[in-house]
């Protein structure tokens, strides 16, 4: 009762003085992106203080309470909504207790992947953004898998140590689409130096050297690939995705040597008069089982594509990106009127959603 408590305290302190703090910093904003040298030392010595108050709350709380299956515990959603307030302050990424925390939330990860075996069912780890890393008894498979980079701070950003420990943990890279939240070029060199298979659509890097060393594989709906990793191979189904009209996004479906199937969807938007991919999508489910589905949570109609895989489980991604704009970070309390999205819908619905924040982990077992 305590901690909830504090939490309530902490919420209402900072939702009453944190917002004009913010509107002040932005109103100084110069072309770099930073904090203005004329803020006084002591409001930013303020806002490091209350970040590390609120983000020490955090990590507290979720080691606490572990994801599940919504409705989750009240703990933690008041944990989340701590979160997204410290991460939509306009140059949180330059903080340091923001720094560290992230990179703190990265080694949770490695040291997890270093040291659990699965011998039953699946365990995914949510990373960052829309990087999840999957593993089942015989293969690890990463999604996405990006440093950081994008949100305008080295300091933020992994160290190529946890880069190079985490590449070493998997098996093979799935990139779904172009945009520097999704590919990171520092990351796809990592695996490629290993010996490891990195897959992405022809955009990505089209022109540059590394592109002839990543494998592009047949975008259809009836095409199943077989992917030789080290040891085994998978099963892979590339959807021919889009992020609107101009951009390919590989939708992958993954079928482990387990018979654990696993959708990632990266950031397959449908939007406007471009609706082609309604087509195959609502037709997933009626050609593949699906066991994990890994959508964006601020794509459009989020529940017509659940229904469309009809997964076993969801695990939505994709909150508080920090290299968009702070009005585009999506929270992790969903602001559907914002978005015009129905994420809400999705959470009541029939399907089990499990919500997990950077460096969580949760078992599924079909």
């Amino acid at each position: 009762m305590r901690g909830i408590i504090l939490i309530l305290l902490l919420l209402r302190f900072l939702l009453g003085n944190a917002g004009e703090l913010s509107a002040q910093m932005y109103d100084k904003m110069e072309g770099g992106g930073k904090p203005d040298p004329q803020l006084s030392q002591k409001d930013n010595d303020y806002l490091d203080r209350q970040a590390k108050v609120f983000l020490d709350t955090v990590s507290a709380v979720l080691y606490k309470f572990p994801p599940g299956i919504l409705p989750e515990i009240r703990e933690r959603g008041l944990a989340k909504l701590l979160m997204d307030a410290v991460f939509h302050e306009h140059f949180a990424v330059y903080r340091k207790p923001v720094q560290e925390f992230f990179r703190e939330r990265v080694d949770r990860v490695i040291q997890e992947l270093e040291t659990t075996k699965v011998e039953k069912g699946v365990q995914i780890w949510k990373v960052y953004n829309m990087a999840f890393i999957a593993r089942t008894k015989s293969v690890t498979i990463a999604f996405d898998l990006v440093s950081g980079i994008t949100s305008g701070s080295p300091d933020f950003t992994m160290s190529p140590n946890q880069i190079d420990r985490l590449a070493k943990q998997c098996d093979v890279l799935l990139i779904s689409h172009r945009h520097p939240d999704h590919a990171d070029k520092a990351v796809a060199e990592k695996f490629i130096e290993l010996g490891l298979p990195v897959v992405a659509p022809e955009q990505v890097w089209k022109d540059e050297p590394i592109f002839s060393q990543i494998i592009h594989l047949e975008r259809s709906v009836d095409k199943t690939h077989k992917l030789k990793l080290k040891k085994y191979t998978l099963d892979l189904v590339v959807y021919p995705g889009h992020q609107m009209k101009s951009i390919d996004n590989n939708v992958y479906l993954v079928k482990t040597p387990e018979g654990i199937s696993l959708a990632h969807i990266g950031d397959q938007i449908n939007e406007g008069d471009f609706m082609v991919d309604w087509e195959w999508i609502d037709q997933v489910s009626k050609n593949h089982q699906v066991d994990v589905l890994m959508p964006n949570a601020w794509t459009t109609d989020i529940f017509r594509i659940v229904k469309g895989f009809d997964p076993k489980l969801v695990m939505p991604g994709h909150e508080i990106e920090m290299g968009h704009t702070v009005w585009d970070r999506l929270p992790f309390w969903g602001d559907d009127q914002y978005l015009e999205l129905n994420y809400s819908e999705l959470k009541k619905s029939k399907y089990p959603v499990a919500v997990l924040v950077w460096g969580e982990s949760y078992r599924h077992i079909p």
